[in-house]
């Protein structure tokens, strides 16, 4: 294999110191209120705490918070900040949650922290006790955390999940999922749903590790003993579990979309070590009592290895019944996936309103450059079909230069790929094959950082890059433990002034209404508020504020390391305030060829930081967005 591998990964010592800097004193945290599903329901509208990754079920990342507006937001400063301390750094990705005085925020290495709100005291820490042979393919992240009456619970990088209790930190229950040892992982958030059948609170997370061969498996786990309820993997033929038991295959028991088995003797290694990892956090849709979640790359990358087929059920959005497991539909954003485009990136549901018509719908910025709006409705009707590609009703370009298709049939839902963008396979005696340039590249016009969506403004703000790569086939054979890819690439930027761009995208036009560039890869989520304002952080260490309508960057902070994680606001005693871990590391300082010496000067860190408007200036000014004349 000629391409680039992940730095080797420092052991886990035994027990974590974590350093604080508190900038502010007074005030204590109580973290004694249980958190309800219906709690969670309207976190959305909530300006109180922030109970779910993505801000609701509906994962919009939007706060109806205004005290901090286009009027005010250029005197936001630091209130404090909480250092994860020792040697431990790396990518710090988590969006934090904030409940009853207390913020939860993941770290590297699988750490949680439990800071008063206040203050910035830390009131107890978890480090989870790693084995050295953990296989993360894109750094040591996690992204955060979810809570649930007295307990969170997060995710590890050896194939676990662990419960906590709120108030003290102790470990209420530990549940180890599959072989870390095999590439199996956990960097997303789980979320809290409530299936409307049963009535029954469900935790639900995913598996990491399709660049290692695994199949990609969904859980619905019980959130108060952590005893699994249902599995379901996410490469077609593969059976999941129910209540312990088999249940049924993931689509045609036979996987036709896949080389398989047809004479029921011959083994074909990728249908065994398929992909479609579920590692992104799920949505819900409450209407249709649906888990709504991005599905991963199949493996190997290595199209050749798969084909014929489209290699289902990879590489696209699943919808799932909570009650079962069950998948009840699904779109594919990248049939018979090329380029490890991948599908994983967040599923926003909001109301399209078009041609005089609101319709329930689906948004996703996908890694292979394309905007997708589904029709939430057909995919989640239960009519037997499981793939359902007329579900489109639009692909939008939203980075430039794309080459590997030229767009989206929207009466079959397919791409229109342009020939000679699937890298060809080695010819015989050689061990790679012919080099093509495929733009956007592997990392995508967005990776897992997530959007957000502005019902003030009816757009969706995306952390975008552009940059493409050079990219070849190899001979593969699958060996756990060891990466599954069979393709080797190197990363270009594709313009001198700038790689990331954050764009505001109109849902029903397709149009960009505005971006901002920045000269690094962006790598951080969105916040957009009813304050008219997006946050947002940068790989160069800023976090930095825009007017939502017009692009215009109105205010910025030098957090001191590259800001990859999601922002996070809430208020309090009448006054609002603003979160983020900065951190720099994920995958382009990994993977990112030219960007990742682009990317060398930035300092590594770990914290979390606190922004508010100084009380004179919240006295004097106004609660209403007004326009600013610089």
């Amino acid at each position: 294999m000629t391409h680039p591998k992940p730095r080797r990964l420092q052991p886990l010592a035994a027990a974590i110191s974590a350093g604080l800097i508190a900038m502010a004193a007074g005030g204590s945290a109580r973290a004694d209120k249980l958190v309800t599903w219906e709690d969670i329901q309207n976190d959305q509208a909530s300006t109180e705490n922030v109970l779910a990754y993505g801000f609701g079920p509906k994962a919009q990342r939007f706060s109806p918070a205004e005290k901090i507006n286009t009027g005010n937001v250029a005197s936001l400063t630091p209130k404090w900040s909480f250092s994860f301390g020792d040697e431990k750094q790396r990518g710090q990705e988590s969006q934090a949650l904030m409940h009853d005085g207390v913020i939860y925020v993941t770290g590297s290495y699988s750490r949680l922290f439990a800071l008063d709100a206040k203050t910035g005291k830390k009131l107890w820490s978890y480090s989870h006790r790693l084995p050295d042979d953990i296989r993360p393919c894109c750094d040591v992240v996690n992204r955060g955390a979810a809570i649930y009456g007295d307990k969170v619970y997060f995710g590890t990088l050896d194939a676990g999940i662990v419960a906590l209790n709120a108030k003290t930190g102790k470990v209420v229950w530990s549940e180890k999922f599959e072989d870390h040892t095999a590439g199996y992982t956990m960097t997303g958030a789980p979320a809290i749903i409530k299936d409307q059948k049963s009535g029954k609170v469900l935790l639900i997370h995913g598996s990491s590790g399709d660049e290692f061969g695994v199949v990609g498996r969904l859980y619905a786990r019980d959130p108060d003993t952590g005893k699994e309820i249902w599995m379901r993997p996410l490469v077609e033929g593969h059976m999941g579990r129910l209540n312990g038991k088999d249940s049924t295959t993931t689509g045609d028991a036979k996987a036709p979309s896949w080389p398989n088995e047809k004479d029921g003797k011959t083994k074909v290694e990728a249908w065994h070590h398929g992909g479609g990892a579920p590692w992104q956090t799920a949505a819900f849709d409450e209407k249709t009592n649906t888990i709504v979640v991005g599905t991963g790359n199949p493996a190997p990358w290595n199209t050749w290895k798969r084909t014929p087929g489209d290699s289902l059920y990879t590489s696209g959005q699943v919808y799932i019944d909570p009650s079962t497991g069950e998948p009840v539909g699904f779109f594919q954003h990248t049939p018979n996936d090329a380029w490890d485009f991948s599908g994983n990136n967040e599923i926003i549901l909001f109301d399209l309103e078009k041609d005089g018509k609101k319709i329930r719908a689906g948004a996703h910025a996908d890694r292979n450059g394309f905007f997708f709006v589904t029709d939430t409705d057909k995919l989640t009707a239960r009519d037997g079909k499981i793939n359902k590609p007329t579900s489109l009703i639009g692909a939008y370009p939203f980075v430039p230069n794309i080459s590997w298709a030229k767009g989206f049939d929207l009466k079959t839902g397919r791409p229109i790929e342009n020939p000679g963008q699937r890298p060809p396979q080695p010819e015989a005696g050689e061990s790679k094959g012919k080099t093509i340039q495929v733009t956007p590249n592997f990392l995508g016009g967005k990776n897992w950082n997530p959007m957000s969506y502005s019902p003030e403004t009816g757009l969706f703000y995306i952390g975008s890059n552009d940059w493409s790569e050079d990219y070849w086939t190899e001979n593969v054979t699958y060996k756990k433990g060891a990466a599954y890819l069979g393709q080797g690439f190197r990363i270009k930027r594709q313009f001198d002034d700038h790689v990331g761009v954050l764009r505001a995208m109109d849902p029903k036009s397709g149009k960009i209404v505005w971006e901002a560039k920045e000269p690094l890869p962006l790598w951080s989520g969105t916040l957009a508020t009813k304050g008219n304002l997006v946050f947002t952080g940068t790989s160069d260490g800023y976090f930095k504020a825009f007017d939502a309508k017009t692009g215009k960057e109105l205010w910025k902070f030098q957090t001191g390391s590259g800001v990859v994680s999601s922002p996070i606001t809430w208020e309090e005693g009448g006054r609002q305030y603003l979160g983020v871990a900065s951190g720099y590391g994920g995958a382009v300082p990994l993977w990112g060829g030219d960007m990742a010496d682009l990317t060398k000067p930035v300092s590594q860190g770990g914290s979390f930081w606190v922004f508010e408007i100084p009380q004179s200036v919240a006295d004097g000014g106004s609660d209403k967005a007004v326009a600013r004349a610089d």
